[in-house]
């Protein structure tokens, strides 16, 4: 049972042109339990469901809604590359549709109860919005929200000065989480609401930005078509589909309120009517007699709530229905039945590469003539983006290099040390700590000049001081040095000579 003494929430998923499925179920709260949408703290929604979630909320009318979700899957279908078509331009079709769905004060009723789904594409965070202070306002966060980068365009739309991008990208299903939010998804899995596929036993799902979406092959269907939409028929399959799934749902959780009498309750009456005049009868027949009655008691009741559903779902609410039927029904004019002709369509798919390119071109010249009033502020936004890319990119550079750098350096500093070291002193015997440069000096040097003592003791008092891990100093002295014929031992180094690091020979006839 749904508790009803806490407040609750109702989230709807984003997920395409499949938001005729959302239709379907607003429509069901709001005809069989009007209480649950009128009585909700916040109804939340993200990309097409925040559609849904808008029309809900506002009041507007929801078989008009789903009238124009049909037109313009009907409108992309025409296309050869359907919503991927230049000439297809979303935005402006959703924008022109929501301006006629939404009454004068839908920005006053969504104000504090609607939760819209954005992802904000400096930081790629979600963020919810819930108060607008004039239609416009709402429309353009319901633009926000499904704007799907790519497929609907390459600048994202701006909502109070800040760039948005679908909210279906960071949270699909706002405060899922919560005990009391009922949850509506057109695909099959642990949502509230959802289609239960005869599959649905299947374990195996994966969550897409905290919607539950189980591995059947129904709900592959359902994802290719999401953004490709299906046959208007299937469409309108789909809104039955969510409306029979919504009254599942309020059936179960003891939330479903039938108007008008009840056949059942006249049938229980009846049954105790008979019980009272067969009390003088046997008593094996009155409990013979009892049974049978409780088992026509229970037929009748099963009977008449499953002619109800049976009623329910074969027929939608009117001005839904009629709003359906209506937008289904191709008025195709006699230039368009031509085209629908097979060979009309072969001769349009071989000349394609020659058609597309020519629509592309028209199509980008409408754009940027209706881009004109926005462009200024468009270029700039898209400079400072490049300019933070361009740091971004030096940034992580800088420090790849600086890390490549320290360690080839340290390795290159352990190596030359170890190259250098004398092994006539035993010094490889002691530790690198313990090493002095001034003892990698020949032992008859020791005894020379005194300035190139200083020069090595000066020279290890620089390495100290600066940085082993930015700079590398790769150092080659050459140095002529006098020794006296009476050291003959100082001859017989001459041969040393070492690649890397401190190099010293002493000068004499060879």
């Amino acid at each position: 049972m749904f508790p009803l003494d806490s407040p609750w929430n109702i989230s709807f998923a984003g997920c395409g042109f499949l938001g005729i499925y959302h239709i379907g179920v607003a429509s069901c709260l709001r005809e069989q339990a009007p209480f649950l949408v009128e009585n909700a703290r916040h109804i939340y929604g993200a990309s097409a469901g925040a559609l849904t979630a808008s029309a809900l909320v506002s009041g507007a009318c929801l078989g008009e809604a789903g009238a124009n979700i049909i037109d313009v899957a009907k409108e992309a279908r025409k296309r050869f590359l359907g919503p991927m078509h230049p000439s297809f331009n979303l935005v402006k079709i959703m924008r022109s549709s929501l301006h006629r769905v939404f009454p004068p004060d839908a920005h006053i009723r969504a104000t504090g109860r609607l939760g819209i789904s954005l992802t904000r594409v400096t930081d790629g965070e979600n963020v919810l919005v819930s108060h607008f202070n004039s239609n416009e306002e709402l429309v353009q966060a319901c633009v926000c929200s499904a704007y799907i980068p790519v497929y609907a365009g390459l600048i994202p739309p701006t909502l109070q000065g800040v760039r948005y991008v679908d909210g279906g990208i960071s949270d699909n299903l706002p405060h899922y989480e919560l005990k009391n939010t009922i949850t509506v998804s057109p695909f099959s899995g642990e949502s509230d609401i959802c289609p239960r596929d005869i599959s649905s036993t299947n374990l195996h799902e994966f969550r897409f930005t905290n919607t539950s979406i189980q591995f059947t092959l129904s709900n592959l269907y359902r994802v290719s078509r999401a953004l490709f939409p299906p046959d208007p028929q299937v469409m309108k399959t789909m809104c039955k589909q969510g409306y029979k799934d919504a009254l599942h749902f309020l059936k179960k959780n003891g939330l479903l309120q039938f108007r008008g009498p009840s056949r059942p309750l006249g049938a229980a009456g009846a049954v105790g009517e008979e019980d009272l005049e067969d009390e003088e009868d046997d008593e094996g027949e009155r409990e013979e007699e009892e049974e049978e009655h409780k088992g026509t008691e229970k037929q009748a009741v099963l009977q008449s709530q499953s002619s109800l559903e049976e009623h329910v779902f074969e027929h939608l609410p009117p001005r839904l229905h009629r709003a359906l039927v209506e937008a289904c029904k191709e008025r195709r004019s006699l230039l368009q039945s031509l085209g629908n002709w097979l060979p009309v369509r072969m001769a349009s798919a071989i000349l394609l590469p020659y058609t597309l390119p020519l629509e592309s071109a028209l199509s980008m010249t409408i754009r940027l003539l209706e881009w004109l009033p926005d462009v200024q502020e468009d270029v700039g936004w898209m400079k400072e983006q490049m300019v933070r890319l361009l740091q971004s990119a030096l940034h992580h550079a800088g420090k790849s290099v600086s890390q490549q750098v320290s360690a080839r350096f340290s390795y290159q500093l352990e190596l030359t040390h170890s190259q250098s070291l004398p092994t006539y002193l035993g010094a490889s015997s002691l530790l690198p700590s313990q090493l002095n440069p001034a003892s990698l000096v020949p032992g008859w040097l020791s005894g020379g000049s005194s300035s190139v003592l200083d020069a090595i003791g000066k020279l290890d008092q620089y390495q100290r001081q600066l940085l082993p891990g930015v700079f590398c100093v790769n150092l080659n002295f050459r140095g002529s040095f006098s020794a006296s014929s009476s050291c003959p031992d100082a001859l017989s180094h001459q041969d040393m000579d070492l690649d890397e690091g401190l190099t010293m020979r002493p000068v004499g006839p060879q």
